[in-house]
């Protein structure tokens, strides 16, 4: 199989499997307790802190580990926006988040907080004139780094900037940007910032949010006083090891591999265009990730190309949503204004660490028997 789904998930480093496999059988203590045993997972919980701070260039008490990103997004969110008061407030996210950034903010929803949504540009970046028309009493903002389906990088910098003249905080959802690119949590000024580790050649199960600058933040987990009182529960500690091994790893090769995957995106885009001249790369004139690639072609429809894709041994990620039979266009897209039609044939190409040359030809090889088939299979009528 040609695994080219790595923004669903990464392949788990070597080295983070046997960290871990090692700390399952020798780290028994629970990193709370004082006892030896006790302090040797403390140990192992702080040196991870430590690796994790290092890759997004933040400080280690400002790391607090959770579940993965669903989990620091809420956390982020939800913790943040009931920290800064009794009465509800408003926030604003962008057209573009991801689902659990949207789940977040339809929690707050449920408990009296008006929501609104940040329009992006044809390119899938954020529309930089919405910013001057949000609501002045918008207390949080939530504006990822790099969007998940197109790559997309989003002016998360600038944005702070707004937020803080505004008074008012923001979340950055840095998952999928966290070792593809430079992740500086200094530079980008975001008050939180989440990553997740089975991105990064991690476990799944195991992530981390960045709260900087004293950021208010009331814990969802709560009985307990771990990670500073700011969320509760015991650690995973084989989990939070292998985070931050793979942390560590993908901070020491990020400037190579960026360039490397930069090469196999740019190799497959130039496939897919061979293999159907009419296909359309969406957010391609953005600032985007080096390893995604989000491609509609006119008449396949998205479930069909999945799995035409699949029967021939490539594993890549539907661009709209499948269930029942039918076939509903990504909200990310909708967002982008991507006409129906098209939206509902969008393939997600995601490139990664396991990616060889080789197997991007054998895609390119196997693109237009797939194309056809795919074509042959979609309804007339989408």
């Amino acid at each position: 199989m040609i695994y080219l789904d790595h923004n669903a998930s990464t392949p788990v480093r070597p080295e983070v499997a046997a960290a871990i496999r090692a700390c399952l059988e020798d780290v028994h203590g629970n990193a709370s307790s004082l006892h030896r045993e006790g302090q040797r997972a403390r140990s192992a919980v702080e040196t991870a802190r430590a690796q994790v701070a290092a890759l997004v260039k933040a400080r280690p008490s400002e790391v607090v580990f959770v579940s993965g990103g669903t989990e620091g997004d809420h956390l982020a969110l939800v913790g943040g926006a009931w920290a800064m008061g009794s009465d509800p407030h408003r926030v604003a996210i962008s057209a573009i988040e991801h689902h659990a950034v949207h789940g977040a903010a339809e929690v707050l929803h449920d408990h009296g907080f008006a929501v609104e949504h940040l329009p992006v540009d044809a390119n899938g970046v954020l529309d930089r004139e919405a910013l001057e028309r949000m609501p002045v009493d918008t207390s949080l903002m939530a504006v990822m780094l790099a969007n998940n389906e197109t790559g997309a990088i989003q002016p998360v910098a600038e944005v702070a900037a707004f937020a803080h003249r505004r008074g008012a905080r923001l979340l950055c959802d840095a998952v999928q940007a966290a070792g593809k690119v430079p992740v500086d949590a200094a530079a980008l000024d975001a008050d939180y910032l989440v990553i997740s580790g089975h991105k990064i050649g991690g476990p799944k199960g195991a992530g981390a949010l960045i709260v900087r600058r004293d950021a208010p933040l009331a814990p969802l987990f709560r009985g307990s006083g771990h990670e500073g009182g700011r969320r509760g529960g015991t650690e995973n500690v084989p989990g939070i090891v292998g985070l931050g091994l793979a942390a560590e790893l993908a901070a020491s090769d990020l400037e190579q591999e960026t360039a490397r995957l930069t090469a196999l995106r740019d190799r497959l885009e130039a496939a897919i265009l061979s293999a159907a001249p009419d296909a359309v790369i969406h957010a391609r004139r953005a600032p985007r990730l080096p390893n995604t690639v989000n491609a509609s072609f006119p008449g396949a429809r998205s479930d069909a190309m999945l799995m035409a894709l699949d029967a021939r041994g490539i594993a890549v990620s539907a661009g709209a949503a499948c269930a029942s039979g039918a076939v509903e266009p990504s909200p990310v897209l909708s967002a982008m204004g991507v006409p129906r039609e098209l939206a509902v044939c969008a393939i997600r190409f995601s490139v990664g660490r396991t990616t060889t040359t080789s197997e991007i030809d054998r895609v390119a090889a196997l693109l237009p028997e797939a194309l056809q088939a795919a074509r042959a299979a979609t309804p007339v009528v989408a």
